[in-house]
């Protein structure tokens, strides 16, 4: 299958900005046998690339500047994305960071009362350890309905399980806290989606990845209660979101953002 994404990332200021740097991880990941990028291309406007590189978690980065008295910024990013068959399954871990870092918790994943409350009610009587990771999303998914709004960027997997909701990077952030609870590491991944009843879209998507022993990293989107399959785009990786953020950076001065996002997938 392949897939077609034209993703426009619009910031405009309600006053000149002082000075801004951005690291944009738009560019999705190759990976023989499951994804293949073809005339993958980012435009900015409002600001200048400063270069391209790899950071230790394998992800594509365009650092990007945006210059004194800017008061808009645009990330076009364009391209195609061949899917080939797979069920979710990525298999051996690969690149820079060893195998065990993906345990450690972060600010944003670290398990506290509620993820350890959520792990003792999942209980441990399952066939493998695959199907307890099926079970804890089910779980999960239970626990914190899919909602909009009351949750953002720098909410923790504990403050959204003590919450009233959630969207699907705070799932995420639940799963990869209570995995690695369980002693199984775990990663956040940012991509695409195409969804089956629509091509526009209000954002890009994020899943997880767990490590099992003689089967590598199984993916898991608890959000929507199953396994990525050729509808999803693998873009970024990292331990939580911070390392996958699609856009973040820092802005110096007084002025204030508002971001519009414009996204299409289609096959």
């Amino acid at each position: 299958m392949k897939l077609l994404v034209d993703h426009i990332t619009h910031y405009q200021y309600d006053a000149p900005v002082g000075y801004a740097l951005q690291q944009v991880r738009l560019t999705p990941k190759d990976r023989p046998g499951q994804q293949s990028v073809h005339g993958w291309t980012i435009e900015v406007e409002g600001a200048e690339k400063q270069l391209h590189y790899t950071d230790h978690h394998g992800n594509g980065v365009d650092l990007i500047a945006v210059g004194s008295g800017a008061r808009e910024l645009v990330v076009r990013c364009r391209g195609e994305v061949e899917l080939h068959t797979w069920d979710g399954v990525i298999g051996a871990h690969r690149g820079a960071m060893p195998l065990w870092s993906f345990l450690q918790p972060t600010a944003l994943t670290r398990a506290g009362r509620h993820v350890r409350s959520l792990t003792a009610a999942l209980g441990r009587d399952f066939a493998s350890d695959i199907e307890q990771a099926h079970a804890l999303s089910a779980l999960i998914l239970d626990r914190l309905a899919y909602k909009v709004g009351v949750t953002d960027a720098e909410t923790s997997a504990e403050q959204a399980l003590g919450g009233e909701g959630g969207v699907c990077q705070d799932h995420t952030h639940i799963f990869i806290a209570a995995m690695r609870h369980l002693g199984h590491p775990a990663r956040y991944v940012s991509g695409y989606l195409r969804m089956d009843d629509r091509t526009e879209q209000d954002a890009t998507h994020a899943w997880a990845e767990a490590h099992f022993d003689h089967i590598g990293w199984v993916g898991f989107d608890i959000s929507n209660g199953h396994s990525p399959d050729q509808r999803y785009i693998r873009v970024a990786t990292g331990l939580d979101y911070r390392d996958a953020a699609p856009v973040r950076g820092m802005r110096y001065g007084a002025a204030q953002e508002n971001l519009v996002v414009q996204l299409q997938v289609q096959q």
